[in-house]
């Protein structure tokens, strides 16, 4: 806090301060007079023992009346200081989520596709959203972005809610049959360069969280990457699914099942699974993390809450080391504060039922002026 900066947002009430140091004199009168009746009394009166008295008394609750009162005036005057808070940077995440057809396999309980979905909800829950932004963007053949970067919760988990069952990619197409995780990666470069071009640069770390199920290494998924470390975004990956694996189900459309090698027809509606086994391609997704700079981490290892709070320290420990921030304060909750203190205090040393009862007269007098100029 710099003090050198102090001042009223409403001086005027200032004015009222009159009352308490008069009081304040009246005070001193008294305590001046009980001191010269004291002295007397233990100079004239002869008494068997030596008999004691205190410095101010009751008086000791009116001084501190007197304090309490003085400092609910100041309050009402809304003192006011220049603030500088250090602050840690927040960071960018942009979620690559699989929605290819052999996220539909159910090696994984219910199946990959809304396993991914369980975990992205608890990894929103782990952020903080104090400046954190996140966006989220589906991928197969192609990519199909969702939530441009936002600080609001409400919209991941709008998205999230409404993907919960499946992927936005049908089964009856045959792109859908196709994991194009070079793609997705593209296309979250192009939702960072969308939001600086909107909303200009940040110095928010950024961070790609790509989930899963796996990809043949390419060169084209080394390029892509390349192109996220030219800007120095971090790419996580967070496999779903087991190397057993599990068969993929058929889509049925109009005319028929779709499967890689074309449509058949069918005559009964329920879903069939096609000769293609879907297994966890574990090793391309750990050289897609290496490449990209950071981690490979797979459900059901651990809990999701675990992985989540690593992908977000991992990523905020490549913020800046402090970023300083300059506000206004209102301080008049400190006085307000204060003079609680005092009027606690003075209740402890009542002695008489009068007091007392100024006591409580005191407090509401105190809770109108404030309610009344609050209101």
């Amino acid at each position: 806090m710099d003090l050198s900066t102090f001042r009223f947002g409403e001086p005027l009430y200032l004015w009222l301060l009159v009352a308490p140091a008069l009081l304040t004199a009246l005070w001193v009168w008294q305590v001046s007079r009980r001191r010269g009746d004291a002295r007397r009394y233990t100079r004239d009166r002869v008494l068997p023992v030596r008999e004691r008295y205190s410095l101010t008394g009751d008086l000791a609750f009116w001084l501190c009346l007197i304090l309490a009162t003085s400092l609910c005036i100041i309050a009402l005057a809304r003192p006011q200081a220049r603030v500088r808070v250090i602050r840690r940077a927040s960071a960018d995440f942009v979620i690559l989520l699989d929605g290819s057809s052999s996220m539909y396999v159910n090696d994984v309980n219910p199946d990959r596709w809304q396993r991914s979905v369980r975990f992205l909800k608890a990894f929103a829950e782990a952020l903080s959203w104090r400046g954190d932004r996140v966006a989220l963007a589906l991928f197969a053949h192609l990519a199909a972005p969702q939530v441009r970067l936002t600080k609001d919760p409400n919209a991941l988990f709008f998205f999230l809610d409404h993907l919960g069952e499946q992927s936005p990619f049908r089964l009856e197409d045959i792109s859908s049959w196709d994991t194009n995780i070079e793609e997705g990666i593209y296309w979250g470069v192009r939702l960072v360069e969308k939001d600086e071009e909107l909303f200009g640069e940040t110095n928010n770390p950024k961070a790609f969280v790509v989930v899963s199920d796996g990809q043949a290494w390419s060169g084209d998924v080394a390029d892509a990457i390349r192109e996220a470390r030219a800007r120095n975004i971090v790419v996580h990956v967070v496999g779903v699914g087991t190397v057993r694996g599990g068969m993929i189900p058929e889509g049925q459309g109009p005319d028929g099942i779709a499967t890689l090698d074309g449509f058949f027809p069918v005559t009964q509606r329920a879903r069939r699974f096609s000769n293609i086994r879907g297994v966890l391609d574990r090793e391309s997704l750990r050289a897609i993390a290496l490449a990209g700079g950071g981690e490979y981490f797979e459900l059901d290892r651990q809990p999701d809450r675990d992985v989540a709070f690593r992908i977000i320290s991992s990523v905020r420990r490549r913020a800046a080391a402090a970023q300083e921030e300059e506000s206004q304060e209102e301080l008049y909750w400190r006085f307000l504060f204060a003079a609680a203190v005092f009027l606690g205090l003075g209740t402890v040393l009542l002695k008489e039922g009068a007091e007392l009862w100024w006591q409580a007269a005191a407090a509401v007098a105190a809770i109108l002026i404030i309610g009344g100029a609050l209101g």
